[in-house]
């Protein structure tokens, strides 16, 4: 089956990114597997504190995942596989695609002011080295434009 993987955060791009593949997913029959990314956290001196805030940072993911999910079987019907990691960003989208041959394309979504790090990385000097395509969605495109092109 082809899966759209989607990176998610709470940006606007990151949604728009997500309307697309589950577009395309309901439109040839495929699936959509979204990523939530959990930042490597910052050393605390304290550990408890560190704990307490790599457990916060965790429910934030889960919870943004928990929404985004429900708002696409709402308006797909299609229920999406869920992966919530922490850790290097980059490292962890390419331990996923390696995982997952099954991967038809990683979607991510460009902010209108410029892009973010895992764009500019697997736009960049390692496109050539990808498993699979990589779309890289304009945030600024309306809902009417994503229906319309996906």
């Amino acid at each position: 089956m082809r899966t759209y993987l989607v990176v998610i955060d709470e940006s606007d791009e990151a949604r728009v990114a997500l309307r697309f593949a589950a577009r395309r997913a309901a439109k040839t029959g495929g699936a959509v597997e979204i990523v939530a990314l959990v930042a490597p956290p910052e050393f605390v001196q304290w550990g408890g504190v560190q704990a307490a805030m790599e457990e916060e940072a965790q429910l934030r993911a889960e919870a943004l995942v928990a929404q985004v999910a429900g708002e696409l079987i709402d308006e797909t019907g299609l229920r999406p596989s869920i992966t919530v990691q922490q850790g290097e960003p980059v490292a962890i989208v390419r331990k996923i695609l390696k995982e997952r041959p099954e991967t038809a394309a990683l979607v991510l979504g460009a902010a209108a002011d410029g892009p973010g790090p895992l764009v500019v990385h697997f736009a960049g000097a390692a496109a050539g080295t990808m498993p699979c395509p990589v779309m890289i969605i304009p945030g600024s495109l309306s809902d009417e434009a994503l229906d319309r092109l996906s």
